[in-house]
This record gives C-alpha cells, sequence and structure tokens, in this order.
C-alpha cells in the first residue's frame, strides 16, 4: 500500500531496522501485556524523534512526526498509542529548553540525557480523565521545604513499566497566592512512585498502560517547571501546543492501525473494487486531514485556530476510521475471522481514539461556538 510504504520509510528514515524488527514478531505478540515493542522502540533510538538536534535528537518535524507515527500504527497500535504520550512530553518540554536561562541545570541535565539513556517520558498530566483534557492538573501538590509533597494517581498511564521520569501537571501557590500551573518531573526511582495494574483489556495492551500512584512523592524545587513573572502564561501556552501535538500524533497511530487493516484487505483481493475502493478513500482521507492540519500549523496556523482545526480533522478521522475498519473486517469475512483473531483486534484497536480527551460531547459546544465566531472554550 503505497501511502503506507511511505509512512514506514518515514519510520526507517530516524529509527533503522525498527520496521523490520516490529514485522519480525507475530501479531499477537506485538500487542500482548509482556510485548517487547517498548524496548525495540527504545533499542533503535525512538526516544529522540522530537528532540532538537542541538540537543543529538532528531528533530523531527510535526509532519514527518504524524508519517512515523500513521507507520508505528500499522505495525503496533499500542506502541503508536504510548509513545505518543513521551513525544507531546517532549515537545513541550525542549520548548522551555530553547529559552536562555528558562529551566534550572537540574532540568536542563535531565533532557540533556534523553537521548543518550534512551529515556522515556510518560505523561501524569490529566489526559485519560472521563470528560477531562490534557491541560488539567491531575496532581496535588503541597509547599514542602525545598519543593513539593505530590499526591495523587494517574489510570491509565501509558509507559508506565517503561518511563524513566513521569512529568505531573500541578497546582502551586503562585507570587499573588493563587494557584498557577507547573510541571514536575519525577524520576521513576523516586520513593513514594508506584506501578499497579489497571488495563483489563487485550486491546492495545503492549501499552503499558497501568496506574501510577504518587503517594507523598517529593519533588525538589529544582525539578519542578514554574511559570515567570515576566511571562505568567508561558506554560499554560506551551501546554497548549502540546494539547495540539497529542491530538495528531494520538490520531495518526490509530489512523496507521485502521490503514493496516486496509492494507490486509487489498492483499486479500476480497470484494469488489468499488468496496475497496470504498475503504481506501475513507482510510486515506481520515489520514489526509491529519497531516494537511499538521502542514498548516507548521505553516504557521496557532492559538485557537490550530486547535480547533485539530479537533475537526480528529473527530472527522475517528468517525471514518471506525466505519472503513467495521468495513474492511466485513470484507475479510467471517472464515478470516474464525482463523485469526488478528484483524479484529486491528480493527478494535482504532475504537478507543474516541475516548482520548476532549470527548466530542464535551467539545460539541465549544467547536460550533468557535465556527460562528465565538471564543473557543473548551471544558
Amino acid at each position: 500500500m503505497r501511502s503506507l510504504d511511505t509512512a514506514r520509510d518515514m519510520v526507517e528514515r530516524y529509527h533503522p531496522g525498527l520496521v523490520k524488527a516490529l514485522a519480525d514478531i507475530p501479531y499477537a505478540e506485538r500487542e500482548a501485556p509482556d510485548s517487547p515493542v517498548i524496548d525495540l522502540f527504545r533499542a533503535h533510538h525512538g526516544a529522540g524523534l522530537l528532540v532538537p538536534k542541538e540537543y543529538d535528537g532528531h528533530g523531527a518535524s510535526l509532519v514527518e512526526a504524524v508519517q512515523v507515527q500513521r507507520g508505528l500504527g500499522s505495525l503496533s497500535p499500542s506502541l503508536a498509542a504510548a509513545v505518543t504520550m513521551h513525544h507531546f512530553t517532549v515537545a513541550t518540554l525542549y520548548a522551555l529548553a530553547a529559552e536562555a536561562d528558562r529551566l534550572t541545570p537540574a532540568q536542563l541535565e535531565l533532557l540533556a540525557s534523553v537521548v543518550s539513556e534512551q529515556r522515556l517520558l510518560a505523561s501524569g498530566w490529566a489526559e485519560g480523565r472521563t470528560q477531562q483534557n490534557i491541560l488539567t492538573p491531575s496532581v496535588t501538590a503541597e509547599p514542602v521545604p525545598g519543593g513539593f509533597r505530590l499526591n495523587g494517581a494517574k489510570k491509565p498511564c501509558s509507559l508506565s513499566r517503561s518511563m524513566s521520569v513521569l512529568t505531573a501537571s500541578i497546582a502551586v501557590p503562585g507570587r499573588d497566592g493563587r494557584p498557577e500551573l507547573a510541571l514536575a518531573l519525577v524520576p521513576a526511582a523516586t520513593p513514594g512512585l508506584s506501578v499497579h495494574p489497571f488495563w483489563g483489556s487485550d486491546i492495545l495492551a503492549a501499552a503499558q498502560s497501568d496506574e501510577v500512584r504518587l503517594e507523598n512523592v517529593i519533588v525538589p524545587d529544582e525539578l519542578v517547571v514554574r511559570t515567570t513573572a515576566e511571562d505568567p502564561h508561558r506554560l499554560d501556552d506551551l501546554q497548549t501546543a502540546g494539547f495540539i501535538w497529542f491530538e495528531l500524533l494520538i490520531s495518526a497511530g490509530y489512523a496507521g492501525a485502521a490503514a493496516g487493516l486496509t492494507e490486509e484487505l487489498l492483499s486479500s483481493g476480497r470484494g469488489s473494487p468499488e468496496e475497496r475502493a470504498d475503504i481506501v478513500i475513507q482510510t486515506e482521507s481520515a489520514f489526509e486531514l491529519l497531516v494537511g492540519t499538521a502542514r498548516a500549523i507548521r505553516d504557521g496556523l496557532a492559538g485557537d485556530a490550530a486547535v480547533a482545526a485539530v479537533l475537526i480533522a480528529r473527530f472527522a478521522a475517528q468517525s471514518g476510521l471506525v466505519r472503513a475498519t467495521g468495513q474492511a473486517l466485513e470484507l475479510l469475512g467471517g472464515m478470516d475471522f474464525i482463523r485469526s483473531g488478528d484483524h479484529a483486534r486491528l480493527a478494535a484497536s482504532v475504537r478507543p481514539l474516541a475516548f482520548h480527551p476532549p470527548s466530542r460531547a464535551s467539545s460539541a459546544a465549544a467547536l460550533v461556538q468557535y465556527v460562528d465566531g465565538g471564543p473557543l472554550e473548551l471544558s
């Protein structure tokens, strides 16, 4: 399938050998809870995809990253979902690192080791909570001498068993006494941080999406990224940028899973040319919406206009991908379903896109208001 060849070529460009390494593992093993796909991702230098070149990373663009995610999703939907959390967190933090004197020496040291040590950053932001978006702190922070005491949990938290660092959005007392946004960088070995079983589905089981608990975890001031008096909204702006990266990257991974099933259908020759073409059109158009939006953002689309465009592309893709995979599974036929569960599992792996916040229901009024000329007010 031409477009998937392009996406997998992009994976090979940045992670030589990873496509073959993943393809050599039977699909059921790739997607199992004890799958080695995250270890393979790290072994093929996956951590540095969005790390700037001055930090020895690949410095991939958003458009290139969307292609990489599609390629990964076609081979392992679990892997694409898991590494989205690392990638959008990296995109946010390294934007701060580019600003002179913005991060502490300890924060810069941590970021400098991401590529050399292939450290994976898990997201302890609010992504995954019902009816929440990823901008809302999900961990409480109490000031203590020299830092903060954190309590809370992230469930599910992808990369939970492979992460080197958990990044958590927290609310801390500001200079005027009112809460302000901050980011805590919590090494995985910190006392009080623990991982517990949570994910009960066999769909996306290899993403390691278990519960991470923070119980009286002490994080020093030097590992907490705060706003500044000169630019009190900088972290909010960066989290909005991270939101945009997240929505496009996670959607691209699911688009890859749908394309993988479409590729299987084309190889089987099942169905009429018209039926196969209909599925191809739905699968390809869904991805083209995502990559087109990524190009627009690369070329300068920003702010509320970018957020609205990303959400519209995501929800449109979400609907089209579910329809396409359902039709593809039907055309593959009952005997295909009986002989192996791989295709049914691949089709089912597309549906969780609907569960990532913000939900379509919670976004509907805000999108309509924005399109009709009002402000974009996501809850």
